[in-house]
């Protein structure tokens, strides 16, 4: 069928701090997602992923089913409160993420927790991400001279219509776990000791689909029904990631960003009915692989190399197809890659009834202009632009992790 008037089709839409958990013990990690119709399995709630290392988890890690992105905004009077909370917030994370009892305290005083959890909280895999948007540096705490280098804030690309109430921000927290109310009791925890210092600007709730097949390293499905990160890099390759996630020593960065990396977050509407009304070829050409298997084009495994070169003129994949403009599999473009870490989002519908869900985009990088900036402005011209509006997220940058004890995430910002 011949393309939709996205504009006909749309024209009726309108445009303390907080007492710790006792730590829990040694717990052994283990694989696994649960599903819409099984209850969470116990042992998948003692999972634990540390929040201390050489760098932050929620980057490398496996995607969990359930996250929040929250961005804050920083209210602290003077340096020396912006770093206490900053302080507090690692501390506190350090203690969600192990899991364990949290204690009693007076019995007529508020709760150590808010208890939506239990008097046990199971950590679930829980990660906390933490990173800081360029608005940090401005002229209040003196951070200036200590910015990284391409840390900006993100401009309006062509297609985009950002709501300013859901975009940009001082600080941006990604929390994920396998189950939702993980995240939404750990949100609860971390902004309720701060909250003199870092107030909220804007937050999202993401979700995976549930692993269906047909094998185990089969891709989860995006809301317009593709399979979405297969061409991922492999996380597992530590050079690989050097190369295109994480800050390197003598990269003209500050030193203290060094180990640290670039996290983009897109909000992106997806205009499902649309898209709905779309043929199944015509969405295939535009994706430039089979909705099905989520091979290229031709190909019959979802992991197949859509082979470009043996395709110069689009017969079989077209030149304008989204995996084809998004990552042309070039010596020239291997560089541009980025590791994506993407969760769909469902927060009903607007005024003209039209629902509203999308993806949230999340994608870590070692140089934004380089790699997501680059792809971002290859795609301008794309079929898919009339499928979607990004409408919110930010740049931000996500400093190496905490390495245990007193030390927290970004406190090589205030000793730089």
């Amino acid at each position: 069928m011949s393309r939709l008037s996205r504009r006909r089709f749309l024209l009726g839409s309108a445009a303390t701090v907080g007492g710790g958990l006792a730590a829990a013990g040694s717990v052994a990690l283990a694989g696994g997602a649960s599903t819409d119709t099984d209850a969470p399995r116990p042992d998948e709630l003692a999972e634990r992923l540390p929040f201390d290392g050489a760098h932050q988890a929620g980057i490398l890690d496996q995607r969990q089913g359930n996250a929040v992105f929250a961005s804050l905004d920083s209210v602290a009077p003077d340096r020396a409160t912006l770093s206490q909370a900053l302080s507090t917030l690692s501390s506190r994370a350090r203690e969600l993420t192990k899991g364990g009892r949290f204690p009693t305290l007076e019995y007529d005083a508020p709760p150590a927790d808010s208890g939506t959890l239990g008097t046990n909280v199971l950590p679930d895999s829980l990660t906390v991400t933490i990173g800081f948007g360029a608005s940090l540096f401005d002229h209040r705490y003196g951070l200036g001279k200590n910015r990284p280098q391409r840390l900006t804030t993100m401009p309006t690309f062509p297609n985009d219509d950002l709501d300013p109430a859901q975009s940009h921000g001082d600080l941006l927290l990604q929390l994920c776990a396998h189950e939702k109310d993980t995240v939404v009791h750990a949100l609860r925890e971390l902004v309720r000791p701060v909250r003199g210092a870092l107030q909220l600007r804007w937050t999202i709730d993401g979700f995976t689909g549930a692993p269906r097949g047909p094998s185990p390293k089969s891709t989860q499905r995006n809301l317009f029904g593709f399979r979405d990160g297969t061409a991922n890099p492999d996380v597992r390759d530590r050079k690989l990631m050097n190369q295109l996630v994480w800050v390197q020593p003598g990269a003209g960065e500050p030193a203290w960003a060094t180990g640290g990396t670039y996290h983009v977050v897109r909000i992106i509407r997806m205009h499902v009915e649309f898209w709905d009304r779309v043929g199944l070829q015509e969405q295939e050409t535009m994706i430039g692989r089979s909705r099905d298997s989520g091979a290229p084009l031709g190909g019959t495994n979802e992991f197949q190399d859509p082979r470009f070169d043996l395709d110069p003129r689009g017969n079989r994949i077209p030149l304008d197809a989204h995996i084809r403009k998004a990552n042309p599999r070039t010596n020239a473009t291997a560089d541009q890659r980025i590791l994506r870490r993407g969760f769909s989002y469902h927060r009903g519908f607007d005024e003209a009834g039209q629902l509203d869900q999308g993806l949230v985009f999340v994608a870590f990088n070692q140089d934004i202009e380089r790699q997501f900036a680059t792809i971002q402005k290859r795609l301008k011209d794309e079929p898919m632009v009339d499928y979607v509006t990004p409408v919110g997220g930010g740049y931000f940058f996500a400093p190496r992790g905490a390495h245990g004890g007193s030390d927290w995430v970004g406190s090589g910002l205030f000793a730089a």
